[in-house]
């Protein structure tokens, strides 16, 4: 009897959430507002950033204007990305599940027989809407500068898929000094301003130089003619990790006591901000990992010095924000603009510099990882392994991988409809961000756009609506066979090798963020169930199988050799082509010369 009374209860509480959601647009406001009176959008993505990183959070590095955002705003502190930058950006930008809108996984670490299956065109599929290009039916002015990578070619560029003006790399990253590329799989730092390749100026700092040219593309209209959506998606955090030295040199010493120590402040200080319940338990740092007293004086130098360039990194690219905002202030919108500030995944772990072959092609393209000057014009700077899991805390893992580390992630709603000081604890995905936006300005339907996935998180920021999910209502993220799926508090998780074993776990997150006990053998038959809603979720956005013995970091090896070969091919032909020239010459010369009359 009272397990049917806890299902009617269930039952009702779904109902109710389903009806919460579904009145909610009609108390927005109308799409017939004057467009000058719409507030604009500044939606800004950190490359990469954990769910602590910025000071609002607990992190240690300076971040004034993102906090004064979080202070002003709503800080959503259950929300979850996916593990990989562009399937999230996929989604941060258009609503839909990153299957459905074209862009399953990432390129680097596609396999052979996925390629071109549908959702995995890795450019935005036929009848998806962007943001961009749903506000610009709306009489919004859309702007775009920083990485794109969703897609090459025509139709896949930001200026054909909703956006007026755009500076956009069309790469997973790039050398943050200067146009050039950052690792073997490129040649080059593609970077196209309205679709055409664009001149860049030889030297530059990519935070800088984002929040410039946005600025300039603001100042094409006078203050206050239409509104403008722009979407400024930064280098920073990404590899290679750089910054002003004088921004590095003020956390001299700050990382000093290493990894563990990093980890286990972030953890206390989770306790003390609300971010996981204060007798919750963490994982220690992963099996693989140094021990930092283990490690050379000279190891310790570097390591340390590169966290320095982290903080310094995100305390530039916060001094940028400010720019933008004192900008904004200055023309009269700051406090018409409604912002968005998230990351697209947690803190990357790999190591490109101790790479078989890498230290060639650095030499080759005037790279050093060097204590002096790192992260400085020429260095290619990076944290590791043992770093990301200590940002990542208090989750488990970090980018690739959808446990906690890699997905939860921070997110900020700041501006007009937006309550100051609102803390949001209930999930919150990814795929929401764009219904929320478009209920905020009261955007119109677009019956021809595919159907979004998220929900609006106004409820939840108005305080209307306790979740935006029911406890029955199941939530799915995959990417390159790491999975996860959430249904209320439960959440059942897949990391593939060679971090994970491929096998399904169970955990509460409301009592356990830290994914350290699994529930699958204590409770089976909701693990049964969440299995099934994976499964239904799997088949719904059309996820495709992985070859035998698949894992992202031998498909990035293949596939960034590929690209090598092929240039090596090609330049082998060349040179035979030059030596067979050359050949043919002598050998003509040599039969002239016998030819001659003695």
């Amino acid at each position: 009897m009272r397990a049917t009374s806890a299902r009617t209860l269930r039952s009702m509480l779904s109902l109710t959430m389903a009806i919460v959601v579904a009145l909610a647009p009609l108390a927005v406001v109308r799409a017939d507002t004057p467009p000058g009176k719409r507030p604009n959008i500044v939606m800004i993505v950190v490359d990469d950033a954990a769910l602590m990183d910025f000071g609002a959070f607990g992190g240690e590095a300076r971040t004034p204007n993102i906090d004064r955002l979080a202070k002003g705003g709503a800080m959503f502190t259950a929300y979850h990305s996916s593990p990989l930058c562009s399937p999230s950006r996929a989604m941060l930008l258009t609503g839909v599940d990153n299957h459905r809108a074209g862009v399953a996984t990432i390129e680097e670490i596609l396999p052979p027989s996925q390629k071109d299956k549908p959702g995995y065109g890795l450019q935005f599929a036929p009848g998806v809407w962007t943001i961009a290009r749903r506000l610009k039916a709306e009489g919004y002015r859309t702007l775009m500068v920083g990485k794109w990578h969703l897609g090459h070619g025509p139709g896949a560029l930001p200026n054909e898929n909703g956006f007026d003006r755009s500076l956009a790399l069309d790469a997973s990253g790039a050398d943050n000094w200067g146009p050039r590329p950052y690792m073997p799989y490129y040649d080059t730092a593609p970077w196209f301003e309205d679709g055409k390749p664009a001149k860049m100026p030889d030297s530059y700092y990519s935070s800088d130089l984002m929040v410039d040219r946005l600025r300039g593309y603001i100042d094409e209209r006078p203050a206050g003619s239409e509104p403008f959506y722009a979407y400024l998606a930064f280098q920073a955090v990404h590899i290679p990790v750089q910054a002003p030295k004088e921004y590095s040199d003020r956390y001299k010493g700050r990382f000093d006591a290493g990894w563990e120590k990093l980890r286990e402040d972030r953890a206390a200080r989770a306790r003390a901000l609300g971010l996981m319940p204060a007798d919750a338990a963490i994982r220690g740092l992963p099996e693989d990992g140094r021990p930092w007293d283990q490690l050379t004086p000279e190891e310790k130098a570097i390591y340390a010095r590169s966290m320095e360039v982290y903080a310094g990194m995100l305390e530039a690219m916060d001094a940028a924000i400010g720019r933008l905002m004192a900008h904004l202030e200055a023309r009269g919108e700051l406090d018409n603009t409604l912002f968005v500030v998230t990351s697209d995944n947690g803190p990357e772990p790999s190591d490109p510099v101790n790479v078989r072959g890498m230290n060639l092609w650095m030499w080759l393209n005037s790279y050093r990882w060097t204590l002096k000057g790192l992260g400085e014009k020429g260095s290619l700077a990076f944290i590791g392994k043992e770093w990301a899991s200590a940002l990542s805390a208090p989750g488990n893992r970090y980018k690739f991988y959808t446990s906690e580390g890699g997905i939860r992630v921070p997110l900020i709603l700041s501006g007009p409809g937006v309550p100051a000081g609102t803390r949001v604890a209930s999930p919150a995905f990814v795929t929401d961000v764009v219904p929320t936006l478009i209920e905020l300005v009261g955007a119109r339907a677009q019956p021809d756009a595919v159907s979004m996935d998220g929900r609006s998180l106004r409820p939840v920021m108005t305080g209307a609506a306790a979740a935006t999910y029911g406890p029955d209502e199941p939530v799915g993220i995959e990417v390159s066979g790491n999975a996860a799926l959430f249904r209320g508090s439960h959440k059942i998780v897949r990391d593939m090798p060679p971090i994970g074993d491929g096998q399904w776990r169970l955990y509460d997150l409301a009592r356990d963020p830290g994914e350290t006990t699994d529930l699958a053998a204590a409770q089976p038959a909701l693990f049964r169930q969440l299995l099934a809603d994976y499964a239904a979720y799997e088949k719904r956005v059309g996820v495709q199988p992985l070859p035998e013995g698949y894992t992202t970091q031998s498909q990035l090896m293949d596939n960034a050799m590929g690209k090598q070969l092929d240039k090596i091919l090609v330049a082998l032909l060349v040179l035979a082509g030059l030596v067979a020239g050359l050949i043919a010459a002598t050998v003509a010369l040599v039969r002239r010369r016998r030819r001659r009359p003695a």
